[in-house]
């Protein structure tokens, strides 16, 4: 529902006007309907794991199995360079807030066409839908976060003083995947060729981010480029808050965080634009 602005004049003649800039986002509706997002989030899980024989521990089982492919592939055949981290850790530090990335991105970006009846029949901010499933990520994080919490004490690696960013860096890959989710569920009710876009969306995107391999095997010319990419910021951040991996960050972090934003406030505003038609396209 678009915001309209009320003007009164003199000749007490009303004047109706479209909303413009950070009003039109009607940001405070989200407030009012909190206990909806809340309700989401736990339907969400609730659906993810129903009926599944294994429940919870598939958020524990797909980043392993992931580590344990990578760690023969990068270390026996290709011998990638980890800054003297053992492999196992080193992969598995990045798959977590990767982890996270993909499955919000993915949930996300199917949020409206997957509710399609609340979409069409009962009023609520549309927003609802992609940002309650980003939030039920963090679920999956947090328990596979104990186990690498285990294989930290394993190892016999203490986290660095930095650890308190860790949170930060989280922030910023949550940002990623909403801004990126915001442009694809909204494009996804009237094409619905993303469903068919979004494996090798994040398939592509999993290669160019150094999840598998350091961000140090990329030449320094190239770095800033590199950095275009958010998830690189975002796993780089990981590693060195957790690992004290010798990453640079500084100003390729620095541009990371600026796309995730441009990202993320553009994404709201061609959201909001195209909210008025889904309930009539989808």
């Amino acid at each position: 529902m678009t915001q309209n602005a009320v003007v009164k004049t003199d000749t007490s003649t009303i004047i109706i006007r479209p909303s413009t800039g950070w009003t039109a986002l009607n940001l405070r509706d989200l407030w009012v309907y909190r206990e909806l997002v809340f309700f989401m989030i736990w339907r969400d899980l609730k659906v993810r794991y129903k009926q599944t024989l294994l429940g919870a521990t598939w958020a524990i089982i797909q980043p392993v199995m992931t580590m344990l492919v990578f760690n023969f592939l990068f270390t026996k055949v290709a011998k990638v360079p980890t800054e003297g981290i053992p492999y196992p850790i080193f992969s598995f530090t990045a798959l977590l807030p990767w982890g996270l990335f993909t499955t919000a991105l993915n949930t996300a970006s199917r949020s409206l066409t997957a509710n399609t009846s609340m979409v069409s029949k009962v009023y609520f901010p549309r927003l609802v839908l992609p940002i309650a499933s980003v939030l039920a990520g963090l679920v999956d994080f947090a328990i596979a976060f104990v186990l690498l919490i285990g294989m930290m004490v394993y190892y016999r690696i203490t986290p660095t003083l930095a650890i308190w960013t860790l949170p930060l860096f989280m922030l910023l890959a949550i940002i990623t995947a909403l801004g990126v989710a915001l442009w694809l569920s909204a494009i996804n009710v009237k094409y619905r060729d993303v469903n068919y876009a979004l494996p090798f969306l994040t398939n592509f995107w999993l290669f160019i981010t150094p999840v598998a391999y350091s961000a140090n095997v990329i030449s320094q010319k190239w770095q800033l480029v590199y950095s275009l990419n958010p998830m690189a910021g975002v796993v780089n951040g990981f590693r060195w808050a957790l690992l004290g991996a010798k990453t640079v960050l500084g100003p390729a972090l620095a541009v990371s965080v600026v796309i995730s934003l441009i990202v993320l406030i553009s994404g709201l505003f061609y959201f909001r634009n195209m909210e008025r038609t889904f309930a009539d396209l989808i």
